[in-house]
C-alpha cells in the first residue's frame, strides 16, 4: 500500500476514537500492538504518533522547568503550550508525506542506476555531440554484351552465354571500398585523418592524431557503409563526414576509385591472359616454321617433289625395264639358237638389250646422293613421311592456337567490366547523425532492462541465502 493510503486510514482512525485516547501513548501502543499482525503499515504510523507525544511531552517538561526557573517572564499557560503543541504535531504529521520523497530517492536504485544515466546521455546527445552528414552514391559493374555484335558461328567458338557479372563483382567492389588500400589513398588524396581528428569534434565522436593505422582503418569502416542491393546488383555507398562538403567529396572520391580499381582488374586479367596466349602461339608457330624448313631441306637435297609419287613413278619405271630386259634377253636366246652370234638381228636384239640395262641403272642412279651412294628407296620414303607427319602435326597445332588466340581475344573482351554509376555523390544540406531520439530511447530501454535483471539477480540470491 501506498504512503497516502496509509495516512488515509490514519486519519479515519483518529475520527473513530475520542481524542483523549488519540492522545493517550498506552492506548495507541496497545492499539498498534493489537493491529500489527492485519495491518503492520498501520500500526508502524501509530507508533510514529506515539513517539511524537512522547517528544512533546518532554519538551513540555522541559518548558516546564524553565519556567519556574525564570521568575518575571511571563510564560503561556499549560492549556495554551498543549494547545499550541498539538497543533505543530498535527502540521509535521499532514507534512510528513511530502518530505518523505528526498529519502525515497536517496535509496532508490532505479533513479541513480537508469534516470541519472539516461539524462546524462541525453544531454550529451542534445547538447555535446558533433553532428555528421552523409553522403550517398549508387554504382553497379555491368560487362560488355559480346553476343550482341558478333557473328553467331564465333560466339559458338568462344563459348559465350553466360555473363559471370553478379555477386562476386559486387563483392570485390565492397570489399574494395572498405579496404586499407582505399583509406590509404584517401588520406593520402583528402587528408582523412586530420578530418576526423580534428579538436573542434566531440571527444567520443572523433579519432585520436596519435591513433595507430589500424584503429583509424577500424574508425573508417564505422563511417563508410557499403550495402548490396540483392535483386538489382547495385551498390549503395553511404560515407560519413562532420562536414556536409567534404562527405560530397569523400563519397565521389570513393566512387571514382573504385572505378578506376574495377577497370584496371579487368584490363590486366585480360592482357595477362591475351600475353600468355600469344607466347604460345608464337612457340607453336616457330615449331612450324622448323618442320617446314627441315621439309624443304630434304626434299632439296635429294631433288624430289614428293619422294612418294616420284618414288612410285621411278618404282614403274623401273619394273617396266625389268620385263622389256627379260623379254628381249627371252628373244636373244631364241635367236641364237637359231642364228650365228654376228648375225645383225642377234646384234640388233643384243643392242636393245644393253640399251634397255643402261636405262635401268640411270633410273636407279636417280635414287643415289650426292656422294654418289645409294639410298635405299624404303629409307627415303620412310624419313619423308617422317618430316611430313611432323609437319601436319605442328599445321594443326598452330590451326588450333590461332583459333584460341582469337577465342581468347573475344573471352577477355567479353570479361572486361566497368563499373558504372547509377547516382552520383548526394549533397547533403542537413546532419543525419547522430539520431538523438532513437539513441536516448535505446539507451533507456538498455538501461531499464539491465536493472531489472540485476534486480532479479540480488532478489534471487538474498532468496537462496
Amino acid at each position: 500500500m501506498t504512503e497516502q493510503s496509509v495516512e488515509q486510514r490514519f486519519q479515519q482512525l483518529k475520527k473513530q476514537i475520542k481524542p483523549e485516547q488519540f492522545d493517550s501513548v498506552e492506548w495507541l501502543m496497545a492499539k498498534a500492538e493489537q493491529i500489527e499482525a492485519d495491518d503492520a503499515a498501520l500500526a508502524k504510523r501509530i507508533l510514529v504518533r506515539v513517539a511524537n507525544l512522547k517528544k512533546h511531552q518532554a519538551n513540555k517538561k522541559s518548558q516546564i522547568v524553565t519556567s519556574v526557573t525564570s521568575p518575571g517572564v511571563v510564560k503561556p499557560s499549560v492549556a495554551q503550550q498543549s494547545e499550541s503543541a498539538a497543533k505543530k504535531i498535527e502540521v509535521v504529521e499532514q507534512e510528513k508525506p511530502l518530505t518523505h520523497w528526498p529519502k525515497v530517492l536517496k535509496h532508490s536504485y532505479f533513479f541513480w542506476l537508469v534516470v541519472i544515466p539516461t539524462i546524462a546521455f541525453a544531454g550529451y546527445q542534445l547538447l555535446w555531440a558533433t553532428e555528421r552528414y552523409e553522403s550517398q552514391a549508387q554504382v553497379i559493374v555491368q560487362q560488355p554484351d559480346g553476343l550482341a555484335t558478333m557473328d553467331a558461328s564465333m560466339a559458338i567458338l568462344s563459348g559465350l552465354g553466360v555473363s559471370n557479372t553478379g555477386v562476386s563483382d559486387t563483392e570485390l567492389v565492397k570489399a574494395y571500398i572498405l579496404s586499407n588500400d582505399m583509406l590509404t589513398y584517401l588520406d593520402k588524396t583528402l587528408n582523412l585523418r586530420a578530418h576526423y581528428s580534428q579538436s573542434g569534434i566531440d571527444l567520443f565522436s572523433r579519432t585520436d592524431e596519435d591513433d595507430s593505422w589500424e584503429e583509424l582503418l577500424e574508425f573508417y569502416q564505422q563511417h563508410i557503409n557499403v550495402y548490396i542491393d540483392s535483386k538489382s546488383s547495385i551498390v549503395h555507398v553511404y560515407s560519413q563526414a562532420f562536414d556536409a562538403e567534404f562527405a560530397h567529396k569523400l563519397t565521389q572520391t570513393i566512387v571514382d576509385r573504385a572505378e578506376w580499381y574495377i577497370n584496371s582488374i579487368g584490363h590486366q586479367l585480360a592482357e595477362a591472359q591475351l600475353a600468355f596466349i600469344r607466347q604460345e602461339h608464337q612457340n607453336i608457330e616457330s615449331k612450324l616454321e622448323q618442320a617446314q624448313v627441315k621439309l624443304l631441306n630434304f626434299q632439296r637435297r635429294h631433288n624430289l617433289l614428293d619422294p612418294t609419287a616420284e618414288g612410285m613413278a621411278v618404282q614403274q619405271i623401273t619394273y617396266g625395264l625389268e620385263g622389256q630386259i627379260s623379254a628381249k634377253e627371252a628373244e636373244l636366246k631364241g635367236l641364237a639358237a637359231v642364228m650365228s652370234a654376228k648375225a645383225p638381228q642377234v646384234l640388233h636384239t643384243q643392242n636393245q638389250l644393253n640399251a634397255l640395262k643402261s636405262q635401268l641403272e640411270k633410273e636407279r642412279g636417280k635414287l643415289s646422293d650426292d656422294s654418289a651412294k645409294v639410298m635405299p628407296l624404303s629409307e627415303i620414303l620412310a624419313n619423308y613421311t617422317d618430316l611430313k607427319v611432323k609437319m601436319e602435326l605442328a599445321l594443326q597445332a598452330y590451326t588450333s592456337s590461332q583459333i584460341s588466340l582469337e577465342k581468347s581475344r573475344i573471352e577477355a573482351y567479353r570479361q572486361l567490366k566497368y563499373l558504372v554509376v547509377v547516382e552520383s555523390a548526394t549533397q547533403p544540406e542537413e546532419s543525419k547523425y547522430p539520431d538523438s531520439s532513437y539513441n536516448i530511447s535505446l539507451f533507456a530501454a538498455l538501461a531499464a532492462m539491465l536493472f531489472v535483471i540485476i534486480k532479479i539477480i540480488f532478489s534471487t540470491i538474498r532468496e537462496l541465502k
